[in-house]
């Protein structure tokens, strides 16, 4: 198969387990591209997290879904899509966890700004860089958030069973995170925008990832890659597992695709 772009989880995926970009992955990229492939990056991190994750060489050529969809940027097509949940519903949302859970820790992503009403530590969750700002309860209701985090959340089956059928809900880090966005929020519809901008049918895209939240990006790409350390989920739903994030995975299925279509990655000819 000829592909068109690479689509790429970070976390789990195309970073290593201490959140690095290793020089075998950012060369088989960088090959991708110089030979016609478009790069987009897929991730439920914000951008200032992403600029701090990636290195300058690729985020010069990548275009970008952050928030698992919820915020979309492509310099080439000059695309800048958000899509917020509603104030009136996060609010909804907000009174609903404080109510019902008394140790609950709850942030509020709101484009590249991060804030909460109390301290969060969430370095052992995804190795955030920096703290949210505290803002009080009357502020945080001002806001239509980007992207809402909960953890501390124990059971969390009382807020699914109130908001899934309103709001895109996704526990990730083992159980540890929940992350809430617009129920029309997803990395496939996210990659679906950006590849109608750039003149690429998604059936000519090979996507990687290894959680929860790559599974509809799965449905839609022409060919899908499951890290060796994914989900279970995940591996049935790909087309091939590979090995693992920090055994550049990537780059493995990368490079053998190179060799396979002779660097014609991306044309017809």
């Amino acid at each position: 198969m000829m592909f068109s772009a690479v689509v790429l989880d970070l976390d789990g995926t195309l970073l290593d387990k201490d959140k690095n970009v290793s020089e075998r992955n950012k060369k088989a990229i960088l090959n991708c591209y110089a030979n016609g492939m478009k790069v987009i990056f897929a991730t439920a991190r914000p951008p200032r997290a992403v600029k701090a994750l990636l290195p300058e060489e690729l985020l010069s050529i990548g275009s970008f879904i952050f928030y698992n969809g919820a915020f979309i940027s492509c310099k080439t097509t000059g695309t800048e899509e958000h899509v917020p949940i509603d104030v009136q519903l996060s609010n909804e949302l907000l009174e609903f966890c404080l109510q019902e859970y008394r140790n609950i820790e709850i942030s509020f992503e709101v484009k590249d700004e991060w804030y909460s009403l109390t301290e969060i530590d969430y370095s052992m969750i995804q190795r955030r860089k920096g703290d949210p700002t505290v803002k009080t309860l009357n502020e945080l209701r001002e806001y239509e958030p980007t992207k809402i985090l909960i953890t501390s959340f124990g059971d969390g089956a009382p807020i699914l069973d109130k908001f899934s059928s309103r709001l895109h809900m996704v526990v990730t880090d083992h159980g540890k995170l929940l992350q809430i966005m617009n129920i029309k929020v997803s990395k496939e519809n996210g990659v679906q925008l950006l590849c109608n901008r750039l003149g690429i049918d998604v059936s000519r895209i090979i996507a990687f990832g290894d959680d929860h939240n790559d599974r509809g990006l799965f449905s839609i790409a022409g060919y899908s890659v499951a890290m060796g350390n994914a989900i279970a989920e995940l591996k049935e739903a790909a087309n091939e597992v590979t090995a693992n994030n920090d055994d550049d995975g990537v780059a493995q299925v990368l490079e053998r695709v190179a060799a396979e279509h002779n660097i014609k990655l991306g044309r017809s000819g």
